[in-house]
């Protein structure tokens, strides 16, 4: 058997009311629904997800290619000398940054479309120093 216990609350809204479900026993109880306190919510640190700049060995090019691909353009970054796991959070990082696909195939990140200059400014941002190649 079920206990309710309603009771007004005070502050904003004076005709609103608050209620306790109470459940079996006294082991079985607990508040199901209250607006008396808000929950608190959990501070998540910033530093944690924050990629580190990826370490290079080589040259960093960029440069657009429409070879092979039924004349569609795509912007290629290669001499990225990372792990995996980088190369796919710098690669999420700039699709969600251009709004647009992309994939890494042979070690190197392509991006579908024109986007040498924007993906230059993000790398430079990061601290790389990028090298454009080509047209």
């Amino acid at each position: 058997m079920n206990t309710y216990i309603i009771f007004p609350t005070a502050g904003i809204m004076p005709n609103c009311f608050s209620m306790l479900i109470l459940g079996m026993g006294d082991d079985k109880s607990r508040l199901v629904y209250s607006t008396e306190q808000a929950v608190p919510k959990e501070k998540k640190d910033k530093n944690i997800n924050a990629p580190s700049a990826p370490v290079l060995s080589g040259r960093l090019l960029v440069k657009i290619d429409r070879k092979g691909r039924g004349g569609e353009s795509v912007t290629l970054i290669e001499g990225l000398q990372t792990s995996e796991k980088e190369k796919e959070q710098l690669l999420k990082k700039l699709k969600a940054r251009l709004g647009t696909g992309g994939a890494i195939k042979d070690s190197c990140l392509e991006l579908q479309g024109e986007h040498c200059a924007v993906v230059m400014q993000v790398l430079e941002g990061m601290g790389l120093k990028p090298k454009r190649s080509g047209g």
